[in-house]
């Protein structure tokens, strides 16, 4: 079914009036008449009454009964589209619609919440969701398109995946502040003694637990005993209590170093941490949708930027 004859045939039929309906078509009259006619020979039914029994055209326009049964169709065919006009054009103008970010983390429980928060101040009618999960979680979550961004600690090598540099977060090695929960471990700590102690790390698949073994490579030791362990602040809390010692980034220990629960191991040498990378993902070739590219903007803006330097 050809929907410009449809279309002409139902606003003909709302407006009473050939001339009316061209003029909101923008066409000509004879172009309305003509669109009608070629919908009836392509249905091969009669949609309008054109003439009585006494042969003289009835006033205005009638309907057959297969007319009426077009006509509620095409109503109904309209609405939809119309409905779906007014609906993107509400997702385009950020009156609707929903943002699913994925996150690893450390980076859903202290580098998004005030992009977050901004985010549902400034779009109300907005729905959000945040995904939490380790790196490969989110990755998969963004290629099954469960998520429309994720923002994770690890690298992630997939060509379906387009990764960018979002940040550079600090690491920080750590120890109980008890000196003897530790023994062994002073202000310069070699590689040996490093190896010697229990180590606390995250599952495999997990940002953190990658720049771990990356740091462990670049030292040239293998921990003698491990821990694994589901979250970040529960390896931090673990080693406050000499569970043994831990990679983590500086965000995670920041206030457990303050309180004098955790000691930091520094001195150089192999206690060097350094700092590593973190991550934006989207699928490439992927269009951003407004939300998508409202969120970039605000997490964009110069303040954000302002506060997240003042951790590095």
């Amino acid at each position: 079914m050809n929907l410009h004859l449809l279309r002409s045939f139902l606003t003909v039929v709302e407006t009473q009036n050939y001339s009316r309906a061209a003029e909101l078509l923008f066409v000509s009259q004879s172009a309305v008449s003509k669109a009608v006619r070629e919908l009836e020979h392509q249905l091969d039914l009669p949609l309008l009454e054109r003439g009585g029994a006494d042969g003289k055209a009835p006033r205005g326009v009638v309907l057959t009964e297969h007319g009426r049964a077009v006509f509620e169709h095409a109503r109904a065919i309209f609405a939809l589209e119309r409905a779906a006009s007014e609906d993107v054009r509400d997702r385009v103008e950020l009156r609707q619609g929903r943002l699913r970010i994925g996150a690893s983390t450390t980076v859903a429980a202290y580098w998004l919440p005030r992009t977050l928060a901004a985010f549902v101040r400034r779009y109300p009618a907005l729905e959000l969701e945040l995904v939490v999960g380790n790196t490969d979680e989110i990755s998969r979550a963004l290629i099954d398109c469960r998520i429309d961004v994720g923002y994770v600690e690890g690298e992630v090598e997939d060509a379906r995946i387009a990764a960018s540099l979002w940040r550079t977060e600090p690491l920080r090695l750590v120890a109980a502040a008890d000196v003897e929960a530790t023994p062994g471990l002073g202000k310069r700590v070699s590689a040996a003694a490093l190896a010697a102690q229990t180590w606390l790390l995250r599952e495999p698949g997990s940002g953190t637990r990658q720049a771990a073994q990356a740091w462990f490579e670049a030292q040239g030791f293998v921990p003698a005993r491990t821990i694994e362990v589901g979250s970040n602040e529960a390896i931090a809390r673990a080693v406050a209590a000499g569970a043994g010692i831990a990679l983590l980034p500086e965000t995670v220990v920041a206030d457990l170093l303050a309180m004098g629960r955790l000691r930091a191991l520094a001195g150089g040498g192999a206690a060097e941490a350094g700092t590593r990378p973190l991550y934006r993902l989207e699928l490439v070739n992927r269009p951003q949708a407004p939300a998508l590219r409202a969120f970039l903007a605000l997490d964009a803006e110069p303040a954000r930027t302002r506060r997240l330097r003042s951790h590095s």
